[in-house]
C-alpha cells in the first residue's frame, strides 16, 4: 500500500512535520510494512519555510533584523536546494508574536525587518524569493518593507514620513530611485491564503486591524492611511491596489509587494504544494492522509488541505482528513474531493486537554482509520462472506 502523509500544522498543538510523524506512527502500528511518502504542508504563513527547506533539502540562515516595535530581533529565512529560491516568513520580522498583548499598537507597527530580510535573501544569492503572508503585527501596506528595500516615502517638505501605518496619513510621493536594482532581476511571489483586499469593509484595517489592537476610532484612521497610500501609488507608480485581491493581506503587505518590489500574489497553499511537488506522488499513491486543526468553511478560500483534495481527486485518489474540530458538513467536503472526516478526539474531551495531547490523539485516530481500513480490505477480500 503507497500512502501519502500531507497535513498542515495544527495550530497551537503541533507544527505540520510533528502531525506527519504521528499520523506516520499510527499507520506503523496497523500496516508496518505500507510505502509512506511524508510531505508536511504549509499556506504560506507560520511553518513555510521548514516545510520547504526540509522538501528541498535546503538551509535555514539567521539574520538580525527590525523588530515591529523598531527593535532588533533574530529572525532566519531559508535558501531552498536550488541555491536560487529564497523563502520568507514575514512574521518571523514582523509577526503579532513578537508584540506583547498590551502594546499591540497596528498605527505603530511596521515591515522594515521584512525588507530586511528580503535583503539578507538577496546577499545570499536568491534570485527568486517567496514572501510568505501571515501572522502579521502590521497595518502600514508594506511601506517599511519599501523603505527597508531603498524606496523614499515622501511627507512634507520632502522628509521621509516615519514608520508605520500612523505615517502613512502623511504621504505625498513614492521615489522609488533608490530601490535596490536586484529586484529588477529577481522574481517574487508574495504566498497569501485570504483574498482581502487593502481597502474597503472587509480590507486590511475594517478586517484585520481589530485582531492587532486597533479600536474602532484606530481602525478608521488606519483605513485613511491606507487609502492615502494606495491613492499615491496608482498616481506615482500607475498600480492599482486598493482593490487587489490578496493586496490586504498582512496588513497590506501584499499590495506592497506587489506595488513596490514587482511582485505575483498566489495561493500559498498552492504555491507550497508546487514547490513540494506533491502532485508528481498522486500517480503511485492508493491513499492520501492530511489534516489541520479546524475545518471550517475557510477550506473555500485555498486552506493547504483543499489544495490537496483538488488534486487528489483529479487523481482519483481518496483521501483521509483528521481534525480536531469539524465546523463543515461532511457531504459539502465530499464534493471537494474529502473522502472522510477522522476527529482526533475519542469522545468529549475539554479543549485545552485535547491541545495538549494532540500527537498522541492524532496517532491514536491514524490507526483507528487504518483498523478499519484493514477491516475493509478484508472484507473486500471476501474472506468474512466466507466463512
Amino acid at each position: 500500500m503507497n500512502i501519502i502523509v500531507a497535513p498542515d500544522s495544527f495550530k497551537g498543538s503541533l507544527t505540520a512535520l510533528a502531525a506527519a510523524d504521528a499520523i506516520v506512527q499510527g499507520i506503523r502500528d496497523v500496516f508496518p510494512d505500507a510505502e509512506i511518502v511524508s510531505i508536511p504542508l504549509a499556506d504560506g504563513g507560520e511553518g513555510t519555510v521548514d516545510a520547504l527547506v526540509r522538501a528541498t533539502e535546503g538551509k535555514i540562515s539567521q539574520a538580525e533584523v527590525t523588530g515591529p516595535m523598531g527593535e532588533p530581533v533574530e529572525a532566519h529565512f531559508g535558501l531552498l536546494g536550488d541555491d536560487v529560491t529564497g523563502v520568507v516568513e514575514m512574521a518571523q520580522a514582523a509577526g503579532l508574536a513578537l508584540v506583547p498583548p498590551e502594546k499591540r499598537n497596528p498605527l505603530l507597527t511596521t515591515t522594515y525587518g521584512v525588507g530586511e530580510l528580503m535583503l539578507a535573501a538577496l546577499d545570499s544569492g536568491c534570485r527568486q524569493l517567496i514572501v510568505g503572508l501571515g501572522g502579521s503585527a502590521t497595518s502600514d501596506g508594506g511601506a517599511g518593507m519599501a523603505q527597508a528595500l531603498g524606496v523614499k516615502l515622501l511627507g512634507p517638505g520632502g522628509a521621509e514620513v516615519p514608520r508605520g501605518a500612523a505615517g502613512l496619513a502623511s504621504l505625498e510621493k513614492v521615489d522609488m530611485s533608490g530601490l535596490d536594482p536586484r529586484l529588477q532581476q529577481t522574481t517574487i511571489y508574495a504566498a497569501s491564503d485570504v483574498n482581502n483586499p487593502l481597502c474597503g469593509p472587509e480590507g486590511a484595517a475594517a478586517v484585520y486591524g481589530p485582531q492587532k489592537g486597533a479600536s474602532e476610532q484606530m481602525v478608521r484612521t488606519l483605513e485613511a492611511a491606507l487609502g492615502n497610500l494606495a491613492a499615491v501609488i496608482e498616481r506615482d507608480l500607475g498600480a492599482e491596489v486598493r482593490g487587489l485581491a490578496g493586496g490586504g493581506a498582512a496588513g497590506g503587505l501584499g499590495a506592497g509587494l506587489v506595488a513596490f518590489a514587482g511582485a505575483e500574489i498566489r495561493s500559498g497553499p498552492n504555491l507550497v504544494l508546487e514547490l513540494l511537488q506533491f502532485e508528481e506522488f498522486l500517480p503511485s499513491a492508493d491513499l492520501v492522509l492530511t489534516g489541520e486543526g479546524k475545518l471550517d468553511r475557510q477550506i473555500e478560500f485555498g486552506k493547504a488541505i483543499s489544495g490537496v483534495a483538488l488534486l487528489a481527486q483529479k487523481h482519483e485518489v481518496p483521501v483521509i482528513v483528521f481534525t480536531g474540530c469539524l465546523e463543515e458538513e461532511e457531504d459539502e467536503l465530499a464534493e471537494r474531493g474529502i473522502s472522510a472526516v477522522v476527529p482526533i478526539a475519542p469522545g468529549p474531551i475539554p479543549e485545552q486537554d485535547s491541545m495538549n495531547r494532540a500527537g498522541e490523539l492524532l496517532q491514536a485516530a491514524a490507526e483507528r482509520a487504518m483498523r478499519l481500513l484493514a477491516l475493509g480490505r478484508e472484507l473486500g477480500d471476501g474472506r468474512w462472506l466466507a466463512r
